[in-house]
């Protein structure tokens, strides 16, 4: 596996925690696994044991060669490959953003490709994740004119999410060693053809494409989901499938987990109380074991849905619900959820932060869960939350709509509460029906053991 993120060592979100544990699962099934991942300067040496493995990389970039190192990290379930850069990784305080993040994942991903054969084991699948790995099947592609069939590894692309795609100009196009292959041509937006898109590279040639939900598989598909790229994989169609994304049910345990105040399971559900009352007490909020809590730990960006937030947060202050919100992303969020706080101290906290062990203790310790996503190509916290007695409130889109279902009092069927229509109204209805289901104590006990009971593995 090629990613430009994985668990422990450095990631940012779900991209980083699906590479740190598909592997697992994998190999439970007697694959052997492996996975490269840049050598970032945040990576802590003193939390891992990264061994140098004394092999030097010659990687072309354009014209020229450019040297990457490697290092290994063999203390969990699966080998690590760190690809190591003065240039593109050392040094830096964040994995993105920076204006060479181009030439810095064509540098990764052809160092990546090499490095299985520097070390001397060949695989057979090589699996792309996301776009900072995705130029891996065109190059694939390019060397297959020059060997014998079956020589060289096929190649997956799994799309996480459409709306990252790797947009850059001439220069990377050069550096990248495609120049004389040219842009691809863009069926159905001109003004794209002169760009190289390193997603649209990798669905193009990839020998496999897959996505992380059945809903989501269907919605890029159209206009509205496709990012301008729905066209090319209306091509691909037959090579599309979906697996719906799965967690570490180990690493996500209540029973276990390190985090907690108070470690509780499907048998043993009482201590989750103290759980609520010490994120209360950790947040600033006052400690109401009657009042509902919901819990948000999400990215602070568009499309997760914190514009209807913004929106309803006069009427949290009115039905004596609280609110905690963990993360970080646009600085217009921040503002707005932090001047909230300011305002209704004893009903909003916000903590914005990149936060694991707080995120196990808002899972662990809310009532409710919220993620009212625009699009969500699969979704973590939704399983996460259910995994740890929080219940779901989402937006039936993506991997939302094929694993959360709407809550029937009268069977106690469901696992949450589910909202269609992407605007205000709709999403406080769920979020109401959830606070009524709340306020009757055995139904909300039947709910909860519902999603608490859900098997969100890779094995299924």
């Amino acid at each position: 596996m090629v990613a430009a993120e994985c668990k422990p060592y450095a990631w940012t979100g779900g991209l980083g925690d699906i590479v740190g544990s598909l592997p697992v699962a994998l190999r439970e099934h007697g694959t052997d696994v492996r996975v490269a991942v840049p050598y970032y300067g945040t990576v802590d040496p003193k939390r891992h044991p990264i061994v140098p493995s004394g092999i030097t990389i010659t990687v072309p970039v354009g014209s020229n060669t450019q040297r990457g190192t490697v290092h290994v990290v063999d203390e969990g379930e699966f080998p690590v490959y760190l690809i190591g850069s003065d240039d593109h990784f050392a040094g830096r305080a964040h994995l993105y953003g920076y204006p060479d993040d181009g030439h810095r994942f064509v540098f990764f991903a052809r160092a990546a490709l090499n490095a299985a054969q520097s070390l001397g084991w060949q695989p057979h699948v090589i699996h792309c994740h996301d776009w900072h790995a995705a130029l891996i099947p065109n190059w694939l592609h390019i060397f297959r004119a020059n060997v014998t069939a079956g020589e060289l590894p096929a190649s997956v692309l799994t799309i996480h999410n459409m709306e990252y795609q790797g947009n850059f100009g001439q220069d990377v196009l050069r550096a990248a060693g495609l120049e004389r292959n040219g842009f691809l041509e863009h069926p159905t937006h001109p003004e794209l053809t002169p760009r190289l898109i390193f997603l649209a590279r990798g669905i193009h040639y990839a020998d496999a494409v897959s996505t992380v939900s059945p809903t989501y598989a269907k919605e890029i598909l159209t206009p509205k989901y496709g990012e301008r790229l729905d066209s090319l994989l209306l091509k691909r169609g037959d090579a599309i499938t979906a697996i719906v994304n799965g967690i570490d049910m180990t690493a996500f345990d209540p029973a276990s987990d390190p985090h907690l105040i108070a470690n509780f399971s499907l048998n043993n559900p009482t201590p989750r109380t103290a759980n609520k009352a010490a994120l209360q007490q950790e947040v600033g909020l006052p400690v109401q074991a009657d009042t509902p809590l919901i819990g948000m730990v999400t990215r602070l960006a568009d499309h997760k849905g914190l514009d209807l937030v913004a929106k309803v947060l006069p009427q949290f202050v009115r039905q004596q619900v609280q609110l905690v919100v963990l993360g970080t992303g646009d600085l217009r969020h921040h503002e707005v959820l932090t001047r909230a706080a300011r305002e209704h101290p004893t009903n909003i906290a916000v903590v914005i932060r990149f936060d694991p062990p707080l995120a196990q203790r808002v899972y662990s310790g809310s009532d409710i869960f919220l993620m009212p996503s625009r699009h969500e190509p699969c979704g973590l916290g939704q399983l996460i939350a259910m995994r740890y007695g929080s219940v779901p409130v989402v937006r039936a889109t993506g991997g939302l709509a094929d694993t959360v279902t709407e809550f029937n009092a009268r069977s106690n069927d469901g696992t949450g509460f589910v909202f269609t229509e992407y605007n205000p109204t709709d999403m406080f209805g769920a979020i109401s029906r959830a606070l009524e289901t709340y306020h009757h104590s055995n139904t909300w006990s039947a709910l909860v053991r519902n999603g608490m009971s859900r098997d969100s593995s890779w094995g299924v």
